[in-house]
């Protein structure tokens, strides 16, 4: 073949041979540029979150070739609205090109957003001549440019907006003497900006979505304890009715969330002993997490623990304390499941027939059997699984603390909170994901509402700094909920086994502030239970999880009250309650952390100084970004400590701490700003 014939016949990619029409395209014409846009989690792919009444900012790069004066305004409407809310945006970094603006949605749903941007001739035409009429060299030509521009807009304007449009382009080129008045005025220009050429607008290729839910979804205080450990008999089982009996021990610390491990039926079969032994013996009342028995699976109520009425009694004396009761979902059975003899074929067979138990290498739990996921009945198990969930939203429960969700398919997770969402659409859901970064992200994308977090073991104050930049900063903050805890039934890391009251104390502070949904272990917690199965174990020695406790609430050691107070803090303190506004602070020593919380608005900031060091006094100066407070750099405020009311006079950015962990190992200092504005005013 001739090659040079070859290449005459030559297609671009599309389809369109090269010419001239090819420059007719739209494309082609189009002269802005937007992208950037955030939040965005994954091209669109999945809801970024927000709160109702939290302020959603939008952010962009806009800009064009050349000089041209842009313009841009945020689309954004509810999923029930047909006709789109507009909001200017504003250019917050110029040498970026970015532009920002906010939103603050007013009710729970889907909100839908985009953005509009355009070039805005005559806005140039007004700077260009602010310039030369600053310097004397404004033209009368100059004026008539204005003009023609603006008869422009008025062509496409209507009612009261076109006759001001078209006097203003009759009178400028005429009254010299008054025509920079004319060529500045604000109203004129914000008028003429209605008025866009559709030929240089341009909208944003996608309509992005935020899920915008209650706030507990982003601000909750959680609290774990086992029912069957509540009796304040050491030789009785507790019950749900000595559950109610502590609620107001829970609600009196603060906490907005009783967490209750697994409450059905456990096996018998493979039952495990205490600290987890493989003998357990006729009393051993095994491991929740083993569920199902033949009274039933997980739809049931373990009977030691009440009836049903009795639940529901303990829910709803709990929603009169300000608590939500959560449940755990365990997807497992035990071998003694209903499920395992009417719907084998729901889990993963080993070649001698037998029902694969659960393994973690090198640990071994025979008595649970884990689901098939992608069985061929996967059609039927999914809907049974979703139906769990459903059974107890029906029974009151909105909250749920979802066991191990790394270990079932993204798919299912996706599929199953859509539905759930359809008839609850308050539902928390807090996924158990101790595992990779990409793992628990992609959870919170498909919709869990919080996670937790790898806090536990981020001990030193560069991990800590560099781990909650990251959970407080875009991309991570817009889909990502951190809940953290310090520890857990399955986890006591070396830094607990301790013992040292100062550290709990400090773990607690960290966790509560530095994330806007935290949670404890108790009664363990507050009792700085720290003992160990073994020196380099992370079970806890006589684990819950086993066997029951006794706890003496009325020990002196008890950091009841020290929780109170952080938790009291939260909930008077806006800035406490949201994950973002994080600012991590200078402060000349390695053993200290500070960092500031702020709210939107700015009118409420909170200091925080914890001392990492559970054995030393640690000083240091902490730099404090003051003017972005709205402060002088020389100013003087008080800050009030909200964990032992004391108060403090300080002056400026540099200002010097000191913490003793046998007296105070953390402040949380409120800033009395209105204390400086009230001062300036009178001198």
């Amino acid at each position: 073949m001739n090659p040079q014939g070859k290449r005459s016949g030559h297609r671009r990619a599309g389809g369109r041979t090269a010419g001239k029409k090819s420059l007719d395209s739209p494309n082609l014409r189009q002269r802005l540029v937007i992208e950037n846009v955030r939040p965005d989690v994954d091209g669109g792919r999945f809801l970024s979150k927000g709160v109702v009444g939290e302020t959603i900012s939008v952010e962009a790069d806009i800009y064009s070739h050349g000089h041209d004066e842009l313009a841009a305004d945020l689309l954004y409407r509810h999923e029930s609205e047909s006709e789109w809310h507009r909001a200017p945006m504003q250019l917050v970094v110029m040498d970026e090109d970015r532009w920002r603006c906010e939103f603050n949605p007013d009710e729970r749903g889907i909100y839908l957003f985009t953005i509009e941007a355009w070039i805005d001739p005559y806005a140039r035409w007004r700077r260009d001549f602010a310039v030369k009429a600053a310097v004397g060299e404004a033209s009368d030509l100059d004026l008539q440019v204005g003009a023609h521009l603006l008869n422009q807009v008025a062509e496409r304007a209507s009612g009261p907006g076109r006759r001001a449009l078209a006097d203003a382009a009759e009178r400028l080129p005429l009254d010299s003497a008054d025509a920079t008045n004319i060529a500045l005025d604000q109203g004129l220009a914000r008028e003429a900006r209605d008025w866009k050429d559709p030929l240089l607008v341009a909208r944003y290729e996608r309509e992005l979505s935020v899920l915008v839910e209650g706030k507990k979804a982003a601000f909750s205080a959680w609290y774990e304890m086992f029912p069957r450990s509540a009796s304040p008999d050491p030789g009785r089982p507790g019950t749900f009715r000595d559950v109610e009996a502590r609620l107001d021990y829970v609600a009196g610390m603060g906490f907005d969330v009783l967490y209750l491990p697994p409450i059905h039926p456990i096996g018998v079969a493979y039952r495990k002993g205490p600290n987890s032994s493989l003998n357990a013996s006729a009393g051993d009342p095994g491991c929740p997490w083993a569920i199902g028995s033949k009274v039933g699976g997980h739809k049931s109520i373990n009977p030691d623990l009440g009836t049903m009425a009795d639940f529901r009694r303990l829910v709803n004396a709990a929603k009169r304390r300000g608590l939500n009761i959560a449940l755990d979902i365990a997807f497992q059975c035990s071998p003694d499941h209903p499920y395992v003899t009417e719907h084998p074929e729901w889990f993963r067979k080993r070649p001698d027939g037998s029902i694969q138990y659960a393994e973690n290498p090198p640990k071994k739990y025979q008595d649970v059997h884990p689901f098939d996921f992608e069985t061929e009945a996967r059609e039927s198990l999914w809907e049974e699984l979703k139906s769990i969930f459903l059974f107890w939203i029906e029974e009151g429960v909105s909250f749920f603390r979802v066991d191990n969700p790394h270990t079932k398919p993204f798919a299912f997770w996706e599929w199953c909170i859509a539905e759930i969402r359809k008839v609850d659409p308050d539902v928390v859901l807090l996924a158990e994901a101790f595992t990779r970064k990409p793992v628990m992200y992609r959870l919170s994308k498909v919709g869990f509402t919080q996670s937790y977090t790898n806090f536990a073991w981020t001990r030193d104050k560069p991990t800590l700094t560099e781990y909650f930049t990251e959970l407080s900063t875009s991309p991570v903050m817009d889909f990502f909920r951190p809940n953290a805890w310090p520890t857990t039934p399955d986890i006591l890391t070396e830094q607990m086994r301790r013992g040292e009251r100062a550290t709990f104390v400090s773990r607690l502070v960290l966790a509560a502030t530095l994330s806007a949904s935290y949670g404890i272990y108790g009664p363990g917690y507050e009792l700085i239970e720290h003992a160990a199965l073994d020196p380099d174990s992370e079970e806890f020695l006589n684990s819950e999880k086993f066997e029951i406790r006794h706890w003496n609430l009325d020990d002196p050691r008890s950091l009841r009250g020290e929780i109170a107070a952080i938790n009291r803090a939260r909930h008077e303190n806006v800035a406490l309650q949201s994950s973002r506004g994080l600012r991590f602070l200078d402060i000349d020593n390695d053993q200290i952390i500070a960092y500031s919380k702020t709210s939107p608005d700015k009118g409420n900031v909170i200091v925080c100084v914890v001392n990492l060091d559970p054995k030393r006094v640690q000083e240091g100066t902490v730099r404090l970004p003051i003017t972005d407070w709205g402060l002088s750099k020389g100013a003087k405020f008080r800050v009030y400590d909200l964990l032992n009311d004391a108060a403090y006079q300080w002056q400026g950015q540099s200002n010097f701490v000191r913490l003793d962990p046998k007296v105070t190992t953390a402040h949380i200092f409120k800033v009395d700003l209105a204390e400086v504005v009230r001062r300036s005013a009178s001198g």
